[in-house]
């Protein structure tokens, strides 16, 4: 039964076939700020129509207000969802602007939180990653709700969402690189995992607390090659065999967006170009087929920045004011002695 309130209410999916119309078109209208969620969505409501197995225990709690006439509005989607290696972190996707948190949205927040309580296990809950306001203001009920405490180094991302599209990308022309090195961007092939798979070590251990171990790292690097999602950059000196200097992964892609992540540079091959170089080639295939290409920017990550503004991306520029479209994402952390991390 849904939770409501005189004017909005909230109400618990557990299939992905059964969450209505409307909020799956609110979430279609909104690609790049529901990139977080809706290719998940989309895939696994594909999964259940084939009747292919699903992971257990996922739901969505979605926000809806009642107007006149009894039309509906819709005001959150929140995600509880499983990925490849472990739980997710909460998502929740809005349709509104977010800079400044009226008591309608508050309230909203407020009930949110409650459904989240009644349905999802309270070790479940190890983080909650959306635009920064929403971020802050679920934690603060979670924590009144359950006292259970943000972790001690709580913020595990303060980012900038951005996005290239066939307008905004530039092409480089000219890229030079010494006369003795040689390179080749390519999607990488299984015979590649051994090899890449040490960047995606080196990614996470910068992605504190998302680290891996060698082995876990081995895993997901054959899960992305195996999904097309790894994409590489070969490089080698004349008489030299080829090693990876950089790696990109292409992941929650839909209709019309897709997202970029675990951009990383073998530290033997920085200063390089190679970053610059595989984002662009990756952004270029994309657009083919894709409207815009979406990415997160740590806040305190100024030379990815510069790398990602040079392709194209928008809203980085050192000058450039507020951008639409482009926001800032909070994800913060609860207490690790109470609840279970899981992995993203």
């Amino acid at each position: 039964m849904p939770s409501t309130t005189p004017d909005f209410f909230t109400e618990i999916f557990r299939t992905a076939t059964s969450i209505p119309k409307d909020v799956l078109e609110v979430c279609r209208t909104y690609p790049r700020e529901a990139n977080v969620m809706l290719p998940h969505l989309e895939h696994t409501m594909l999964l259940e129509q084939t009747g292919a197995q699903t992971p257990r225990g996922q739901l969505w709690i979605v926000c809806r207000t009642v107007h006149k006439h009894d039309s509906l509005s819709v005001d959150f989607v929140l995600s509880c969802i499983e990925g490849p290696l472990g739980s997710l972190p909460i998502f929740i996707f809005t349709p509104h602007p977010t800079e400044v948190l009226s008591e309608y949205i508050e309230r909203r927040i407020t009930a949110l939180a409650r459904a989240t309580l009644e349905v999802i296990p309270l070790e479940r809950v190890f983080a909650v990653f959306a635009q920064e306001n929403i971020t802050r203001s679920f934690a603060n009920v979670w924590t009144q709700f359950t006292r259970i405490t943000l972790a001690s180094n709580a913020e595990y991302y303060h980012a900038k969402l951005t996005y290239c599209t066939k307008h905004s990308f530039r092409q480089r022309q000219g890229t030079v690189t010494p006369e003795n090195i040689m390179y080749k961007l390519r999607r990488a092939e299984p015979q590649d995992a051994v090899r890449a798979a040490p960047l995606l070590f080196g990614f996470a251990a910068e992605s504190e607390p998302y680290t891996l171990t060698e082995q876990e790292a081995l895993v997901e690097t054959n899960l992305q090659i195996a999904k097309g999602e790894l994409w590489i950059h070969d490089i080698w000196r004349q008489n030299e065999e080829p090693e990876i200097a950089s790696i990109v992964s292409v992941t929650r892609t839909s209709e019309t967006v897709a997202a970029i992540t675990k951009v990383y540079t073998n530290p033997a091959w920085r200063r390089h170009g190679c970053a610059e170089r595989l984002v662009r080639r990756v952004c270029k295939h994309l657009l083919e087929t894709k409207e815009s290409v979406v990415l997160y920017v740590a806040h305190n990550n100024p030379k990815a920045a510069g790398v990602y503004r040079r392709v194209g991306f928008a809203g980085l520029g050192p000058n450039d004011g507020p951008t639409p479209g482009v926001t800032s994402w909070l994800e913060l952390g609860f207490d690790r002695n109470v609840v279970h991390l899981g992995h993203w």
